[in-house]
């Protein structure tokens, strides 16, 4: 079998992203208090691991080679950005709701045909999505079975309505 002929297992995922921080408290502030992750675990000052839903870590953030350093020029390779996926639209519009209200600035926001994204960056400069799949079923496809991704606008004024909580049932006879 020639490497060519290899197919990534459709089970595999990428499990969590490390990034270099200039100043941990900083990034842990963003990381929980802003995207809401929870920390699971902290070696001092010099590295902390965040996750969501108990997990060991979805994200781990260090100081190791960076403590005090500056933002990477825009030109520089690297990291262009990781996506947060959210389980649902609701989720998504709650998500940008906090990041509006803590003046968080917005880089974009699109509807990609396969996914719904708004993209940031944290307070390193490292990009961010926050995103949501939609239905495979509804992806767009290309003559030869390609799929078909667009850039379209997102509607964030009717993402941020459906932030609201849902309206209270009426409780039966008492």
């Amino acid at each position: 079998m020639s490497t060519q002929d290899y197919v990534l297992p459709a089970q595999a995922d990428i499990g969590h992203v490390h990034l270099k921080v200039a100043d941990l408290e900083v990034a842990i502030g963003f990381y929980r208090d802003v995207l809401g992750f929870e920390l699971t675990s902290r070696f001092g000052d010099e590295a902390a691991f965040l996750s969501a839903g108990g997990y060991h870590h979805h994200l781990g953030l260090n100081t190791w080679e960076s403590r005090g350093g500056s933002r990477p020029p825009r030109e520089a390779t690297g990291l262009y950005h990781f996506a947060i996926r959210y389980p649902d639209r609701r989720a998504l519009a709650v998500a940008l709701r906090r990041v509006m209200g803590a003046g968080v600035h917005l880089r974009g926001a699109a509807d990609h045909g396969v996914s719904q994204s708004i993209y940031l960056a944290d307070p390193d400069g490292n990009g961010i999505e926050l995103t949501i799949d939609t239905p495979r079923d509804t992806w767009r496809r290309l003559p030869d079975g390609g799929i078909d991704m667009v850039t379209e606008p997102l509607d964030l004024r009717a993402l941020l309505e459906e932030a609201a909580p849902p309206p209270a049932q009426p409780s039966g006879p008492k």
